[in-house]
């Protein structure tokens, strides 16, 4: 028997790769890009540990070239979908009662086997399937995944050794029970490591989990199945299930067992699942966990003191980084007229370097959006901009689809600061700036507050620390994660924990503590070592 007390210290993050020419890391990836490049993937249903193949199949191609197909995958039916609930439940009784530290021991073999084995395997299905560069690649499927892993065993342990104190003659503990169900999580296409996060987190608890990938991110979901195998993780604990997921949550929210969602993705999805949960709730065996990171309006606020060249630098970094699919993306900038000439041309200088194209040049910047609905999308705000009276189209605005998916960084200044690509989301490389008159800083900053429903990302710049302070603070609801002189992107595991309020989630902050807590229900224990037998108060004596 294990009776010992194992410790999970804060763990360094998993240092980024450089990917030099002739480096082995690089090698390695060229390497496994040639051979992925070459295969087309049949993807099964998994369902406790079985494959399972429907014949109704769906078709993943490479978002940069569009006619290269890389994948196909079976897709599920209600059947399937009560399959996996019952394969889920089966695996429930077992893995609830598992020991917490045989669990992180399977965990922490996932992050060991994907910094290692695995590494070339994820990146490049990563980059071929989501159309990420080699950083962009290397910073989400690889590093970010692997700190998920490492930090969230860190987090379970803190969480764990939380225990209440003891009392005269009674010993009082704490266990945090998983919850009596299970988890639908249902992952986003631009995050290899949400997609891991969001089953793992509460298989690390003791849940169990459905999982619904984004059909355009099926390769290397499919390949973090075969890591958990690999790793010793249970046949059942983790069901993937690609396919339609309206169904999926149908099914899912329609069974007495379903415990909670996780998700990331569109408000309007996480709201329609939301209100399925919640017509639900006189089934269920107990009230379900609602866990979801939705959509954003990120912002970057420039005030009249801040370094021209340091907000060009954020503005384009913030805004085209992934072509602009990243939740917490710049999507619009309210900056003074002092200085937004400047900012502009350093912009487009930046814009004259850098190249687009497939992933597997390592000189391209820029990249394909993910699928031909995007594309129309940032077509359609484009063209809405060009035509408009109070809005011009200042760099980019370019859309080509006769290979891929792409769509040149574009910046749209306008007047009107309810302009229509201000206020709505599109979450490609189209950035919207609204020039203000210097003395109204203060003035705009509300304007910024109140222009979006959303609250996820944000970052003012200034050098002026007190007129900066008095920003934030007017922000304060604006973003769940702020960023002061840098870029709204880029939150790291351990460091800042990400989530938004507003229409933009629950705020459950993936990469810290909170999302952990979500996925767990506590049982006090109160142990009295002599009990009483006398009813008689004291004073009755």
């Amino acid at each position: 028997m294990n009776n010992s007390i194992i410790s999970f210290p804060l763990p360094a993050n998993e240092p980024v790769k450089a990917y030099l020419a002739g480096s082995p890391e690089r090698v390695a990836l060229e390497k496994e890009l040639e051979r992925q490049s070459k295969m087309v993937v049949e993807i099964p249903i998994i369902i406790g540990g079985k494959e399972i193949r429907t014949g109704d199949m769906g078709e993943v191609t490479c978002p940069h070239d569009h006619k290269h197909v890389i994948a196909r995958y079976h897709k599920v039916g209600k059947k399937e979908v009560e399959m996996a609930v019952d394969a889920a439940m089966k695996a429930w009784k077992e893995w609830s009662r598992t020991p917490w530290t045989t669990r992180a021991a399977i965990v922490m073999k996932m992050a060991e086997l994907l910094a290692t084995k695995y590494r070339p395997i994820m990146n490049a299905a990563t980059m071929l399937g989501q159309s990420k560069n080699f950083y962009q690649a290397e910073i989400d499927s690889a590093c970010e995944t692997i700190d998920f892993f490492r930090y969230n065993v860190h987090y379970a342990s803190k969480i764990y050794a939380m225990q209440p104190k003891d009392g005269a003659g009674q010993l009082n503990h704490t266990e945090y029970r998983p919850l009596e169900g299970f988890v639908l999580a249902v992952t986003p296409f631009n995050f290899t490591s949400i997609a891991s996060n969001l089953c793992m987190t509460p298989v690390l608890m003791g849940n169990v989990a459905l999982w619904k990938p984004s059909t355009t991110a099926l390769l290397s979901n499919y390949y973090l199945m075969q890591l958990y195998k690999e790793a010793g993780l249970p046949d059942g604990v983790v069901n993937f299930l690609p396919g339609s997921g309206a169904l999926i949550g149908e099914v899912a929210t329609a069974s007495r067992h379903f415990a909670g969602i996780h998700f990331t993705g569109s408000t309007a999805t996480f709201n329609s699942l939301w209100n399925q949960a919640a017509k639900g709730l006189g089934k269920y065996v107990s009230y379900p966990r609602i866990v979801g990171e939705t959509g954003g309006k990120d912002f970057i606020f420039v005030h009249p003191s801040a370094d021209p060249k340091a907000v060009a630098t954020a503005a384009f970094c913030g805004a085209y980084e992934f072509q602009g699919q990243k939740c917490s993306a710049a999507s619009r900038m309210y900056i003074p007229k002092s200085l937004w000439a400047g900012v502009l041309e350093d912009m487009k200088a930046m814009a004259a370097e850098v190249k687009m194209g497939d992933v597997t040049d390592p000189s391209n910047f820029i990249n394909a959006v993910i699928d031909e609905a995007s594309f129309n999308k940032c077509k359609s705000y484009i063209e809405y901009a060009r035509e408009a009276k109070d809005a011009d189209v200042v760099m980019g605005g370019t859309c080509n689809n006769s290979k891929g998916w792409f769509v040149e960084p574009t910046v749209i200044e306008t007047a009107n600061p309810h302009f229509k690509s201000m206020e709505e989301e599109i979450f490609g490389p189209v950035l919207t700036v609204y020039p203000y008159d210097d003395e109204q800083w203060e003035e705009t900053a509300n304007l910024c507050n109140e222009t979006s429903p959303y609250g996820l990302t944000g970052a003012v710049f200034g050098r002026d620390r007190m007129a900066v302070e008095k920003i934030t603070e007017i922000l304060s609801y604006a973003a769940g994660n702020f960023y002061i002189n840098d870029k709204p992107t880029g939150a790291v595991v351990g460091m800042q924990p990400f989530g938004g309020a507003r229409a933009s989630g629950t705020n459950d902050k993936a990469g810290g503590e909170f999302n952990l807590i979500r996925w767990i229900i506590p049982r006090v224990i109160k142990e009295t070592l002599v009990s009483p037998t006398d009813y008689r108060y004291t004073y009755m004596k």
